[in-house]
């Protein structure tokens, strides 16, 4: 049976307060910015309203995923935990990708080294929104998108949530990249603008 697609709203309704209400808040005032933002400048989601699908994909595998793996294995965070490090782990980009009149996408130079720039804006906007995150969260958020230079052999640098959260970004961004597409295999699954 094929889980349903929720809206980003019904997703965000999964994590847990506080933190679902600074998710709704942060929303809410950057509507416009949201809506338009492109999920990446080249390799995936990358149309007008990329970014939401972006994270409807992601929040959407996680809660697959999150059913599979803790029915084998009890997993030792909560989808409600998955949930908030996805929503988090891109927040740069509505700022970091400007899309101009025509539909082209520029990237704000204040935020064009994502590698310096990325999680100190996260960590702004968190603080801003009075998010509650503990460290798992914050980790996960920092290795979203793999250890990389902070790879080690000699020591664990990713949570599992962190393992967790780079699972489900990578399928999206590269295994589903252009997905959700205008007539979806998944039933209830849509681009957020047509």
């Amino acid at each position: 049976m094929t889980p349903k697609y929720h809206s980003l709203n019904d997703l965000i309704n999964m994590i847990d307060e506080p933190n679902r209400t600074s998710c709704n808040k942060l929303i809410e005032d950057n509507k416009e910015r949201f809506r338009i933002a492109v999920g990446s400048s080249h390799n995936h989601q990358n149309w007008i309203g990329g970014y939401v699908d972006h994270l409807c994909e992601i929040m959407h595998l996680a809660v697959v995923f999150f059913r599979t793996l803790n029915g084998l294995r009890p997993l030792t965070f909560s989808l409600s935990d998955a949930l908030l490090a996805l929503y988090l782990h891109d927040l740069e980009k509505p700022w970091r990708y400007q899309t101009d009149a025509e539909g082209n996408c520029k990237i704000n130079p204040a935020l064009a080294d994502k590698k310096k720039t990325a999680l100190a804006f996260v960590e702004q906007k968190a603080k801003e929104y009075n998010f509650t995150l503990t460290e798992e969260h914050w980790n996960a958020v920092k290795y979203a998108e793999g250890e990389k230079d902070d790879y080690s052999p000699g020591k664990r640098t990713s949570t599992p949530l962190a393992a967790f959260v780079h699972l489900c970004d990578s399928w999206s961004a590269r295994g589903w990249y252009d997905w959700p597409k205008e007539k979806d295999e998944w039933i209830g699954a849509k681009r957020s603008v047509s």
